[in-house]
């Protein structure tokens, strides 16, 4: 069998991986336009940090797994084709600011058509609008072509960061395809794939429909979660509750569960924001507009946190950040990824040099896409080292919630700074008490904060 994964992205890189290492027999060519992306793959300076990649990557790559930019030829002589290309919101025409953009997802199924040399199983990885597979089928079966293409779902539930572990151990593989014979027959040739090491109980066979909803719903249900911890959060802060101690009271009823109810400036990524946004526009298009500001909620809460937190740093540094200098530790969307897509850091970075403050930003992994989103600005900088970012700096602000940063010496920092010395907690991973001791000012999210004779905002 030869497998052909279009799109060497954050999805298709890892998940063929993953699959050659599982399936030794199995021949995987992964094929994108951008030569740069390939040439990484084949390097060793992978295109995407995750945990755990290159030892699995280097199981295979060379053996039975290729990057390549021959996107034809493998096409040629495949038998299952992967479709994992960028599916971003629209910025033009209907559906702007909502609408999945589905220019790529078009021109793969055009080039599918034109260059298959037999039957296929197509199956579509990106995170795609509900019904999509129905367009792709119409382009796929248009023209003169002979060969019969049976579509699949199969969306990835990968988290940045656990994306191996995700994959080598998931929760569930879910498979839509038509409930035809010629379909079932392909979710079966797919799920004989996947049981080389998942077990069948957790390989999921639906229809297309229910599939491509299911990879929205879970982002939207998991960002929700998100969006509602925080809200509490302002509510803890005016009451001097702690949601820490909300958040774990919460979670410990079995019915609901303790994972997402962490309180932060908000989530980002690539994924929960477009996908919410797509539902939204989803539901509009078949008229019903309570579900869409229900989930429309959910990104303005979003936002609302980051503004907030944006308010809180300036009314307590006296009404003015302007001449300041502040560094920002942590610029990826979390921790463990180089990713900065959808990044809190982005926005708030942004906001900051707008009030003219002086801004340093700090990452472990993520330093090099900052500089590409940010690019040249006045009174922006960049630095690896954290304890250099924060010399001279009025305040410390945490952004991304990576492991390095609840063992830095904060003693070391304090000293470094301009004083009064300000430390702003996005992420809620410090001991915001002992640092206090150290003489800065602490303002984490949802909790009391920590100043030493500065009038309480």
């Amino acid at each position: 069998m030869k497998i052909v994964c279009i799109g060497a992205g954050y999805v298709g890189g890892p998940t063929m991986s993953v699959i050659a290492s599982k399936c030794p027999n199995v021949i995987i060519e992964v094929v994108d336009l951008s030569q740069e992306r390939i040439n990484a793959w084949n390097s060793d300076f992978l295109p995407i940090y995750e945990p755990g990649l290159s030892d699995i990557l280097k199981e295979s790559i060379g053996r039975n797994l290729f990057f390549s930019t021959q996107i034809e030829e493998a096409i040629e002589q495949a038998d299952i084709v992967f479709v994992s290309v960028n599916t971003p919101t629209k910025t033009f025409g209907k559906g702007a600011g909502k609408a999945a953009n589905l220019e790529y997802i078009e021109k793969c199924a055009r080039t599918i058509r034109q260059y298959a040399k037999k039957d296929l199983i197509v199956v579509e990885k990106s995170t795609l609008p509900v019904r999509t597979a129905e367009a792709m089928e119409k382009i796929l079966h248009s023209g003169e072509s002979p060969y019969h293409f049976e579509v699949l779902s199969n969306p990835e539930f990968l988290a940045e960061g656990t994306a191996i572990q995700d994959l080598l151990v998931p929760d569930r593989v879910l498979i839509g395809g038509r409930q035809t014979e010629s379909g079932i027959v392909a979710i079966e040739k797919l799920a004989d794939l996947y049981a080389h090491w998942v077990p069948r109980e957790r390989i999921l066979r639906t229809n297309t429909w229910s599939s491509e909803l299911s990879k929205l719903a879970s982002n939207a249900f998991l960002a929700q979660r998100v969006s509602s911890i925080n809200a509490i959060s302002q509510l803890c802060e005016e009451t001097e509750a702690d949601v820490g101690e909300v958040s774990k009271a919460i979670g410990m009823d079995e019915r609901i569960g303790s994972k997402f109810l962490n309180s932060s400036i908000g989530f980002g990524g690539s994924c929960f924001k477009k996908d919410i946004l797509n539902l939204v526009y989803l539901c509009r298009q078949y008229g019903l507009n309570e579900a869409a500001d229900y989930w429309d909620q959910v990104v303005i809460m979003n936002d609302h946190q980051k503004d907030r937190f944006i308010d809180k740093m300036i009314k307590t540094m006296f009404n003015t950040i302007s001449g300041k200098k502040v560094a920002i530790l942590g610029f990826a969307f979390k921790a463990d990824t180089g990713d900065t897509r959808e990044s809190p850091a982005d926005y708030v970075v942004k906001q900051l040099l707008e009030e003219h403050c002086e801004v340093t930003i700090s990452d472990p992994e993520a330093l090099e896409n900052a500089k590409k989103d940010l690019g040249e600005r006045k009174n922006l900088s960049f630095e690896k080292d954290p304890y250099l970012a924060c010399e001279g700096a009025d305040a410390t602000v945490i952004m991304t919630e990576w492991q390095a940063y609840k063992s830095l010496n904060f003693e070391k920092i304090y000293t470094s700074m301009r004083k009064p010395a300000f430390l702003f907690d996005g992420r809620n991973i410090l001991d915001h008490l002992s640092i206090h001791q150290l003489g800065f000012n602490v303002f984490p999210i949802g909790k009391p904060s920590y100043v030493h004779e500065l009038k309480k905002v």
